[in-house]
């Protein structure tokens, strides 16, 4: 008989919870101007936390910018590619 591989962490969480993040990606093209307005029309971030999340992404290479279910996150982060960000759901 084979043996079922271990599922990561992540993926035990979301299936427990439901729970995905939108993760925002640095890149070298927006500016934080155009990345700060675009969290807080798109995700409705106070401009203090688009603040903060555009640095975190710029300095650490990436940074959780909302959390949800799949369904929820999937028209956000279409908007958001759509600006030219880089995103994913996780």
């Amino acid at each position: 008989m084979g043996q079922e591989k271990e599922k990561p962490v992540e993926d035990q969480k979301q299936q427990m919870t439901g729970a995905y993040e939108l993760v925002l990606y640095n890149d070298d093209v927006n500016t934080f101007d155009h990345v700060i307005n675009t969290l807080i029309d798109v995700c409705e971030h106070t401009s203090e936390q688009a603040e903060q999340s555009a640095m975190i992404a710029h300095y650490k290479g990436k940074c959780s910018v909302l959390e949800g279910s799949y369904n929820e996150l999937k028209p956000v982060n279409d908007e958001m590619i759509r600006r030219e960000l880089k995103v994913k759901i996780e």
